[in-house]
């Protein structure tokens, strides 16, 4: 006898006849005084495995504490089944309890339940349909970001949590401290003596790992980080989190189209796989909240990614006649219906925008000759805007330290970044990826707290 997972059992065909044992939770029971019928998942699939109880062979005294949401195992032989929407079914000979959900207070016990209500249950709406099927989706596309990168000869380089630096200059991290911060240590001049702190200076969680990805691709060629990032944003939209992962290639010797290229690549790449490995729940998906999701995610897949200049693009929505929350004008950071617009009324296709202003974009973006622009591009999708976001870096070190200097950054705590400038400087590239941007495409969900098993927002930091 074999125990065995449910995707296995329903996938292949050879297993009817055979007698087997299969372990779960209870999703449902229903039935009647002469056979019940309970519906088993383990967390392998969408689907479920019947579970056919024959009350000639066991009392209903036995079966009430087989309730919604308790775990049992069950042995026996598995046959074609006569319901619709099942290929198989156990007729159960032996069925046990590992541990019993009371019926009366089981968070889940009911259907129907709100998103809201799930994200305040949130250690137990991993046992539901949609979030079994969303993390499924999110660990396959995991799967095929390492698959990915490992095929084309990528380094996969683990980048610091804790740092110094702030990579976006935006200020907005969460700070890391020893200290007693009721009672900290002063300098003479009353400011908090971070000499004293365990790193010897004020440090914090990382926005992102792109400075010292960087670091690795001077010296390896082409790597990648995939970790966990923060950002203190008081934030309370459905596309901010306070944590997410982030995946940030960078590689040496590659410029912005090439750059564009591998962008295009990785997305598909990552898009398809899910398709071909995850189907069932992505169809269940777009079934139960998003019919246009498969649509999309071919979409995807069957165009060309269009590249146009930011110039450009500002000059189609300001000839466009549609009218906008936010005014467009050259040197506006674009908002996501600026972005959808481009995507889904005008071109038709993904778009990716390049030579943005260089007032609105990172001190590390190379510099084009026009002096107001640099090689900067923006990843755009249908219903969410930038997905990617991205550039050539500036090799220059001239160049590089006068933005650093224009921008008021300690240049003192630069000095290791403009050394990859110093010695052997190469022209370099790379982009960065929102993980939970891209899960929330491929499930077609609506709020980027429900892509990430534990969400991390202002306010919330329970489980």
């Amino acid at each position: 006898m074999t125990n065995l997972k449910i995707k296995e059992i329903l996938d292949t065909p050879s297993l009817l006849g055979q007698e087997i044992e299969v372990k779960g939770w209870i999703r449902t029971r229903r039935g009647n005084k002469n056979v019940q019928f309970i519906a088993l998942n383990d967390g392998s699939t969408i689907m479920n495995l019947q579970i056919v109880v024959d009350l000639e062979s066991f009392s209903e005294e036995e079966l009430k504490q087989f309730t919604t949401g308790a775990s049992m195992w069950a042995k026996g032989i598995l046959v074609e089944s006569m319901g619709k929407g099942q290929s198989c079914e156990l007729q159960a000979k032996e069925i046990g309890l590992f541990g019993a959900a009371d019926a009366e207070n089981y968070p889940l016990q009911k259907k129907g339940h709100t998103m809201e209500f799930l994200r305040e249950k949130a250690h137990l709406r991993p046992r539901t349909n949609t979030f079994g099927a969303i993390l499924r989706v999110r660990s396959h596309l995991a799967f095929a970001i390492h698959k990915f990168f490992n095929e084309r000869g990528f380094v996969y380089l683990n980048t610091p949590l804790i740092t110094a630096s702030d990579c976006e200059g935006a200020g907005a991290m969460f700070q890391v401290t020893t200290l007693d911060m009721e009672n900290p240590p002063r300098t003479e001049d009353g400011k908090i003596d971070y000499s004293k702190d365990f790193f010897g200076k004020p440090a914090s969680l990382t926005v992102s790992g792109q400075l010292e990805g960087e670091l690795g691709a001077t010296a390896l060629g082409a790597i990648y980080t995939f970790g966990p990032t923060f950002r203190a944003e008081n934030s309370n939209t459905p596309r901010h989190l306070s944590e997410f992962w982030m995946i940030e290639p960078e590689v040496s010797f590659l410029d912005i189209e090439g750059n564009m290229d591998l962008a295009e690549d990785f997305l598909k790449y990552c898009i398809s796989y899910a398709l071909e490995n995850d189907r069932d729940d992505i169809e269940w998906l777009s079934q139960m909240y998003d019919k246009e999701l498969i649509d999309r995610l071919n979409f995807i897949l069957n165009n060309k990614f269009v590249r146009l200049t930011y110039t450009e693009g500002i000059e189609i929505l300001e000839k466009s006649g549609h009218k906008f929350e936010f005014p467009v004008f050259w040197g506006a950071d674009l908002q996501s219906e600026h972005e959808r617009f481009l995507v889904e009324e005008y071109f038709k296709k993904p778009v990716i925008l390049t030579g943005y202003p260089k007032e609105i974009k990172a001190f590390y973006m190379k510099q084009n000759d026009d002096g107001k622009t640099v090689r900067a591009m923006d990843v755009l999708f249908p219903k969410i805007g930038e997905i990617i976001g991205g550039s050539e870096r500036e090799e220059n070190l001239e160049k590089l330290s006068q933005r650093i200097e224009e921008l008021g950054i300690p240049m003192k705590d630069m000095w290791w970044y403009l050394d990859t400038r110093r010695y052997g400087t190469v022209p370099h590239s790379g982009f960065g990826l929102g993980f939970e941007r891209l899960v929330l495409f491929v499930t077609g969900m609506t709020n980027i707290r429900d892509v990430i098993p534990f969400p991390r927002t202002p306010g919330n930091a329970e489980f």
